[in-house]
């Protein structure tokens, strides 16, 4: 048991240590030898817990990333609350993260979706898993806003979900060689006016 223990830390280690590389030099940038450059493992350490790069990463996606998406912009959203001020607050808060990390090199999602289009389907299916948890969970909370009020019911809940991933991917990719603070702003006073016209008309 204490081997098995050590060995889902040891694996846990790789996979943080990964996706730092993976978000800074990109995935096709990074090799084998700088991966195990950063960890100070060997060859054989490293094909002991994963069989490939590729499987190294899918690892990552499942067990990091999916992690930091769902607890940075999906769970937020999981409430009876009015969700345009949930979704406001939530994309905010996740944009005021990222203005104050001197480290940033864009969305990790945002900045994986572009490199692997088109070059690598296996591992693109695995990336849009991710947003489509994220679109169906915007959807969702919509539609919970219909049902309870908030939200008018004439909107195209998939449409606004659709218009809210691309737009804060955009923004993410601004804000890495942009004035963060500005851009954010910018940002934040045309989405509250754009959710603001989907208001019911009782509140």
């Amino acid at each position: 048991m204490e081997k098995h223990l050590k060995r889902i830390v040891t694996m846990q280690r790789m996979q943080k240590t990964g996706l730092e590389l993976f978000y800074q030099k990109g995935y096709f940038n990074t090799s084998i030898d700088d991966i195990l450059k950063s960890l100070s493992l060997s060859k054989g350490a490293f094909y002991y817990h994963f069989a490939s790069k590729d499987e190294f990463f899918i690892g990552i996606i499942q067990q990091l990333l999916f992690r930091k998406v769902y607890s940075a912009l999906i769970e937020p959203l999981e409430s009876n609350e009015n969700p345009l001020t949930l979704i406001e607050r939530t994309l905010d808060n996740t944009l005021e993260t990222a203005q104050h990390n001197k480290y940033d090199y864009g969305f990790a999602l945002g900045n994986f979706l572009n490199e692997f289009n088109g070059r690598h389907p296996e591992i693109m299916r695995y990336l849009k898993d991710i947003t489509k948890v994220w679109e169906v969970n915007l959807i969702s909370a919509l539609q919970r806003g219909k049902s309870n009020g908030y939200v008018s019911r004439h909107i195209d809940s998939e449409s606004v979900a659709l218009f809210i991933i691309s737009s804060f991917l955009g923004m993410r990719t601004l804000m890495v060689e942009g004035n963060g603070k500005l851009l954010r702003y910018k940002y934040m006073q045309q989405l509250r006016t754009y959710l603001k016209t989907m208001e019911a008309v009782t509140h």
